[in-house]
């Protein structure tokens, strides 16, 4: 897993949905968001590959996330996302090649340009890091669901760009660089649990 943090002009950002009574947290006209690249392999429910966009926002007083955009190789996963929790994905052809000391990934999908990842390390750190949040989406019946993530890897800090083609509704992150690249390598992670059912 490849994780990119960023903080964009409020200005740029697309068009994404959101779920009503849910805003973008905007700091000085700026949004945060966060970039996914990830291999999920053989050993877990499925395994595909993802690059998967998630917004910072507000609901209420409260901070979460919520993800705008995704793309994943696997028509099961695709299926599963949008029903359970609904999470937008997308079909696409999604490459992720690492060696010991970074990754190279690639996303070409049906009218969209195509998505680039470069990624080197810088630091490696030497514990498992373990990590809880969720996301805040809206399933198709108009009714808001509460999806816990919870990961752990061994990270890594890096340098880390993403490059869209032009014209994509993602080039904005081809006008910036991430404030933040780390990798989680052996990662684990469980999405969902007693709690997605509930209505954030």
């Amino acid at each position: 897993m490849i994780v990119s943090l960023w903080r964009v002009p409020v200005g740029e950002l697309p068009s994404w949905p959101l779920p009503p009574g849910i805003r973008p947290w905007v700091v000085r006209r700026r949004a945060t968001l966060a970039t996914f690249w990830v291999d999920y392999r053989p050993g877990g429910d499925l395994a595909y590959r993802e690059f998967l966009v998630a917004l910072a926002v507000r609901q209420g007083h409260r901070l979460t996330a919520g993800c705008v955009a995704a793309w994943v190789d696997d028509e099961r996963s695709l299926a599963g996302g949008r029903t359970l929790w609904g999470i937008p994905k997308e079909l696409g052809t999604i490459t992720v090649r690492t060696d010991s000391r970074g990754a190279l990934g690639e996303l070409t999908a049906p009218g969209v340009p195509a998505v680039r990842l470069t990624y080197r390390d810088v630091l490696r750190l030497p514990f498992r890091l373990p990590a809880r949040g969720h996301l805040v989406q809206q399933l198709s019946d108009g009714s808001r669901c509460r999806v816990p993530l919870r990961i752990t890897g061994r990270p890594a800090l890096g340098r880390g760009r993403v490059t869209p083609g032009p014209g994509a509704p993602l080039s904005v992150l081809g006008r910036h660089r991430p404030l933040l690249s780390v990798a989680l390598r052996d990662f684990r992670g469980v999405v969902g649990g007693p709690a997605d059912s509930g209505h954030a």
